[in-house]
């Protein structure tokens, strides 16, 4: 068997947490569980990272950071007046692929405001500085144009929801709303 360094170990963790914190939020997800995935124990998670917060932070910087670098992909790759279509088209593929980081997305917004509900203001602070540098990808992908970038952000936090409450493509929910 292979040994694999902390950092291989660090990022085993950060995908097993995006996973577990996907499905069960960051209240309904122990620790525990998360080692058990990963394959190691809850003091060597701890070696890894000083807390439970930490843990959902870096997954929650890996989630936002991956679909940042999916839209300036997406957008350094498509056809002349086509970047819109093209990271509209890469999010929609991630998300139907990979469902975990759009719960990851939505779960990110509730422990973000339960947080601050209960009067921890901190805590959303690098998830905003996250979302804000996703944004600043997305504005600059479509030519610093704001009502591009409003509408773009607007239409896709449109499409989460319709994912997550499992309207089919095709339902009249989507009439109207997201362009193909």
């Amino acid at each position: 068997m292979v040994r694999m360094s902390a950092e291989e170990r660090r990022e085993s963790v950060i995908r097993a947490a995006v996973t577990e914190f996907a499905r069960g939020g960051y209240s309904g997800t122990s620790t525990e569980v998360i080692a058990r995935r990963v394959g190691v124990s809850q003091p060597y998670l701890f070696r890894l990272f000083p807390s439970k917060r930490a843990i959902f932070l870096a997954a929650a910087a890996r989630c936002l950071e991956d679909t940042g670098r999916l839209f300036r992909e997406a957008a350094e790759n498509a056809p002349p007046g086509g970047v819109p279509a093209a990271m509209g088209a890469a999010y929609v593929d991630m998300i139907e692929r990979d469902r975990e980081k759009l719960l990851m997305q939505m779960q990110m917004y509730v422990a973000v405001a339960s947080a601050e509900a209960s009067g921890d203001r901190e805590f959303g602070h690098p998830i905003r500085e996250g979302w804000q540098q996703l944004r600043d990808t997305i504005h600059l992908a479509l030519g610093a144009d704001e009502e591009a970038t409003a509408g773009f952000l607007a239409e896709g936090m449109l499409i989460n929801t319709l994912v997550c409450l499992g309207y089919p493509a095709g339902h009249l929910m989507w009439d109207g709303y997201c362009k193909d």
